[in-house]
């Protein structure tokens, strides 16, 4: 009965940990750019987009779908950036715990 007490306290303490590690993630901003920088997205470390720049020089050029695909890859960018940063700092808390991918997110 110990050991069960003593697990559930594990993983109640885990938790709290989780969720303040998906605090600070949210508070994190992480950049990333396409076409040498013509185009940048802020995302912050939970996901969320939070600026997109996109130099005047691009919108000259007159070319739609080349800054179509510029925004697109700037944002899968971004959006792989968090999520890794992400998975990197739940990894430090589930380290040794075996647990399936996406648990806890």
């Amino acid at each position: 009965m110990a050991n069960i007490m003593k697990l559930m306290k594990q993983a109640a303490d885990m938790q709290k940990n989780m969720a303040k590690a998906q605090e600070a993630l949210a508070s994190v901003e992480l950049e990333h750019g396409s076409g040498g920088g013509a185009v940048t997205v802020k995302i912050s470390g939970d996901g969320s987009i939070t600026a997109l720049r996109i130099d005047p020089k691009v919108v000259q050029a007159g070319d739609a779908e080349m800054l179509e695909d510029l925004v697109l890859t700037a944002v899968r960018g971004a959006q792989e950036l968090a999520k890794e940063t992400a998975a990197s700092e739940m990894k430090k808390l589930t380290a040794g715990m075996n647990l399936p991918p996406g648990f806890g997110f």
